[in-house]
This record gives structure tokens, sequence and C-alpha cells, in this order.
């Protein structure tokens, strides 16, 4: 069972499977087909990717995580781009902990990685790309740690509430250097790529937790 929303890496991926003498039951495009195939085809593993239609933001991952819960023995591979910590490890938690994957898309661009790591999946092991470990561990540590002094200044004056101008003023700089500092912040902190609003207050959220 296959889920990818560009056509081309998916027909590739198809073309992949097929040379390797494996068959792709169904192919589809965004989650909720995903969920829908896999209730239908009852497949022997999914491979899909993190960010798919409606939203292209982690729908494919969110996705296979409900699926485990339904199967906790359904082997799954997830292929991204990037590392989303918080469903990474939810995925790498879910189920009875066998039979799960997550790979950055470098690796499937490495035929025999790739084609070995699904073999590994499907029989009940674990593959996880290094990076990705790196970042689980990562996360582990104090997540603002990574903040410089002002930064963390900035973030304390956010979590009172203070708009960019009325940090600006107190600190005396310019707005436009809050505004840099707070884009640092919320990349440092490995924020969601939602509204700017909303990751606002999750670094608020981070900073109380902290």
């Amino acid at each position: 069972m296959l889920a990818e929303d560009s056509v081309l890496l998916r027909e590739g991926l198809i073309g992949l499977l097929s040379r390797c003498g494996h068959e792709v039951v169904s192919a589809v495009g965004d989650a909720p087909a995903l969920i829908s195939a896999v209730e239908e085809h009852a497949p022997d593993i999914v491979v899909t990717d993190v960010r798919m239609p409606p939203g292209f933001q982690d729908e494919g991952l969110h996705a296979a995580v409900r699926l485990r819960e339904k199967r906790p023995t359904l082997p799954v591979l997830v292929l991204s781009q990037y590392v989303q910590r918080t469903y990474a490890a939810e995925l790498l938690d879910s189920g009875d902990g066998t039979g799960v994957g997550y790979l950055l898309k470098d690796r499937v661009g490495q035929v025999e990685e790739f084609v070995e790591a699904l073999h590994k999946v499907a029989d009940g092991g674990t593959v996880v790309d290094p990076e990705v470990v790196r970042q689980l561990l990562r996360r582990r540590r104090d997540p603002l740690e990574q903040l410089t002094p002002r930064e963390r200044e900035v973030l304390a004056l956010i979590a009172e509430g203070k708009s960019n101008g009325a940090i600006a003023k107190e600190l005396v700089v310019s707005e436009a250097a809050i505004g840099k500092h707070i884009g640092n912040i919320l990349t440092k902190l490995d924020l969601p790529p939602t509204d700017k609003t909303h990751r606002r207050v999750l670094a608020v959220l981070t900073y109380l937790r902290a």
C-alpha cells in the first residue's frame, strides 16, 4: 500500500517496488484515501509520505499512527523530506512496537538501502533514519537550550503577552530586530508550520513547560 501525493514519485516507487518483486495493491495521494485503502485491501505493509493533502503538513504520519492504533501489527514505513519529531516519536511508540520505520526521502535514492529497510519493516523490524535518531535525542534535552540569552528574553516577554512593538520598546531595539528574534525562536523550537499567532502560543507553552 503506497501513499504519496507527488504523482512522479508515486509512479517511480510503484515501478521500483514492482521491479523488486512487490505488488502495490493500491497507490493513493492523500491521507483519507490511505486510511480507506488500508481498510479495503489489508496490505502487508504501508509506505507513506508525511506531508499530504488536504493540509500538506503531517497528515500522512498522523494517518499512519491512527492505522497502527487500529492494527497494532501493521508494518508502516514513513518517508519524509524532514523530521516531524512529535509524530515520529508517537509512530515509533505505536502499535506493538514492531514493524515500523521512518526514513528521510534521500534514502529512496539509495535503492538497495530503501529495499532493505522495506523488507526489515515488513518482517517486524524497526528502521530509523540516523537524522531522525539525532533529532529525537535532541528533543529529550531542554528545548530552550538552543536559544540565545536575547531570544530567551524575547520569549519571556512574549509569554507576558506583550506585542512586538512593546517588546522592541522595552529592549530598545527595532521591531524588525524583534521579528527576526521571534523567527529564530520558532525555528529553534521546531514548531509545526501553522499560522504565526498559533506558533507564538506554542512557543509560550514550550517556555512555560521548560
